[in-house]
């Protein structure tokens, strides 16, 4: 089951488990649409993998199989990947 992480890893911005912005790869790391189509170019910075939207939970799932709480954030910011 995905995490459904709650955070941009780059620039923090709050991603719900609605969202449609919010970006992942096969690791779950979890990124904005700006973030992964502008500065990331589609590719992870922690792993290389591919950048594909993240699917939507439905709400009546959400009660029993809640998304994360547990924010990740690079203070730095992100890299573009080589």
């Amino acid at each position: 089951m995905l995490q459904l992480r709650p955070n941009c890893e780059c620039c923090d911005r709050d991603l719900p488990p609605d969202s449609m912005d919010a970006r992942i790869c096969s690791f779950e790391c979890t990124f904005c649409r700006t973030c992964a189509e502008g500065v990331l170019n589609g590719a992870c910075p922690n792993c290389g993998g591919e950048l594909l939207r993240r699917p939507i939970r439905p709400a009546s799932k959400l009660a029993k199989f809640p998304a994360s709480t547990e924010r990740k954030f690079k203070p730095e910011g992100c890299k573009q990947v080589a």
